[in-house]
């Protein structure tokens, strides 16, 4: 079976001058959709399921030929995906850093099935029922796609910038013939560096997690802090019935002042229970409180440790090649 919407592949540079970047874009017309020997097109290239299983297609010239190059994935929504982007820009020219050569693959099907499946774990506020979970199979597939697209691409490093699409990181990651960065690992090992005190003497050292329902019950967060000696705090269902789904139920109607109000309710119920930081692992939250906003000093956003990680892997690669 052919699809027939584009599959887009931005490819970008940094201009260190300028301090610009600047991108081209490139469009993969089909995708071929029959799992599991799934085809991509890439540009004039076809990539048949045997180069889809090694990462490569020895006979075709890469997209990126810096042995620093990174790919990216894009996630559930691509303002969050261009976000993480121009951090990765902007970091990695701090300091007259050199910049970082990249392919970020984006797809507006993988987007709605994101979408979808995330809708599948809401709660509903006034039900207060479950509903049921849909299959997550296609989106794997189609994640793991793209990361083989991307290793053909001359990608040297993985990134995926999105919360939900890190539910499936071991099957996506499973085979990959180059590094592939988890975004809750990162977060866990800057938080474990950082040495934070807790709070009450005598006490562990507590972090909360603040996310949708379908990125909480993957527990990738509270596992990879939980490796690193933390006390995790997530919201309980009273939190997320009151404060966490309204909020996101508002943010879906364009109230962003009563979205904002709501959100501070769920940092400060968690920030009472002695955590010292809150990991707001959310695509749709992470922007609504203003950047003067005292709780954000006490926010974790998990798309910059990914970022200064994806330069740290660039950087470091570059210095032993």
């Amino acid at each position: 079976m052919s699809l027939s919407y584009p599959l887009q592949t931005l490819l970008g540079c940094v201009t260190t001058h300028s301090r610009r970047y600047q991108c081209k874009i490139r469009s993969c017309q089909q995708v071929q959709a029959t799992p599991p020997s799934s085809v991509i097109l890439n540009a004039d290239r076809k990539l048949h399921g045997s180069h889809l299983a090694s990462g490569r297609d020895e006979s075709a010239a890469p997209f990126v030929s810096q042995r620093n190059g990174v790919g990216i994935i894009g996630g559930v929504s691509v303002d969050a995906t261009l976000k993480f982007l121009r951090k990765l820009v902007e970091l990695s020219l701090e300091d007259g850093g050199n910049s970082i050569p990249f392919v970020l693959c984006s797809d507006p099907l993988l987007i709605k099935d994101l979408v979808s499946y995330e809708r599948s774990y809401f709660i509903s506020s006034t039900s207060k029922a479950e509903s049921s979970k849909m299959d997550s199979s296609p989106i794997v597939q189609s994640l793991r796609n793209k990361r083989a697209f991307l290793e053909n691409s001359g990608a040297r490093c993985i990134v995926m910038p999105c919360n939900v699409s890190h539910s499936w990181y071991e099957q996506v990651s499973e085979g990959s013939s180059v590094p592939f960065l988890n975004m809750a690992e990162c977060v866990a090992k800057e938080l474990k560096e950082a040495k934070f005190k807790p709070l009450e003497a005598g006490s562990p050292l507590r972090i909360g997690v603040l996310a949708t329902n379908a990125t909480l019950a993957a527990g990738f967060y509270k596992e990879k802090l939980q490796n690193e000696g933390f006390e995790v705090v997530l919201p309980d269902r009273a939190t997320m019935e009151h404060t966490v789904i309204p909020a996101t139920e508002a943010l879906n109607r364009k109230d962003m002042e009563g979205a904002c109000n709501l959100l501070r309710i769920a940092l400060q119920v968690l920030l009472v229970r002695a955590a010292n930081s809150v990991i707001l692992a959310s695509d749709d939250m992470r922007d609504l409180l203003p950047p003067d906003d005292p709780l954000l000093r006490k926010c974790i956003d998990p798309m910059d440790s990914l970022a200064r990680s994806t330069i740290k892997w660039a950087r470091s690669y570059g210095d032993n090649t």
